[in-house]
C-alpha cells in the first residue's frame, strides 16, 4: 500500500506544488503525494513552467485549501514554508509531522531569467531534501529498482 503525504504551505502555489509533483513522478511507486494551502491561491506560473522543463506536465494543478482533506488519513504531513509549521493544525492518528523550510520563490524580484533560476534552486532543493527525507523512512526492499 501506498504511503500518503501531504505537503503544505500557506498559499499552495509553489512549493507545495512542486514537492506534490515531484514525488508523485519519482517516488509514485510507493507514495501518493497531495498539496493544500492554508490560504490557498493559484498554482504559480513559474513553479509549472521549471517541473515541465523537467518532464513532469503539473498544468491541471489547482491550489487546494487544507479544509479539502479534512478527515483523510495520511503517513506524512510536511511542511514546507515556515508560516504553514506555525499554524498547522495537528494530526492524530500515527501521522508523522515534520517541517522541511524552503525559500520562497514567489518573492524573488528580478528579470524573468533570475525569477525562473530561484524557481529551478528550489525545485531541485525539494527533489533532493524531501525525497531523500521519504526514502529513509522506506524499507529498502521498496526503494531498490
Amino acid at each position: 500500500m501506498k504511503k500518503r503525504v501531504l505537503f503544505l504551505c500557506t498559499s499552495n502555489s509553489a512549493r507545495s506544488q512542486m514537492a506534490e509533483a515531484l514525488v508523485n513522478h519519482d517516488l509514485g511507486d510507493h507514495f501518493e503525494a497531495y498539496s493544500a494551502g492554508t490560504a490557498p491561491k493559484t498554482p504559480h506560473p513559474a513553479a509549472l513552467k521549471v517541473l515541465a522543463e523537467i518532464g513532469i506536465d503539473h498544468s491541471r494543478a489547482r491550489s487546494k485549501s487544507l479544509e479539502e482533506y479534512e478527515g483523510q488519513p495520511f503517513d506524512y504531513v510536511i511542511t514546507l514554508c515556515d508560516g504553514a509549521n506555525e499554524t498547522c493544525p495537528l494530526f492524530f492518528g500515527g501521522v508523522e509531522r515534520v517541517h522541511l523550510g524552503f525559500e520562497d520563490p514567489i518573492r524573488v524580484i528580478g528579470t524573468e531569467d533570475e525569477i525562473l533560476t530561484a524557481f529551478r534552486r528550489v525545485r531541485d532543493q525539494i527533489r533532493e531534501t524531501v525525497e531523500n527525507y521519504l526514502q529513509s523512512r522506506t524499507p529498502a526492499s521498496l526503494t531498490d529498482n
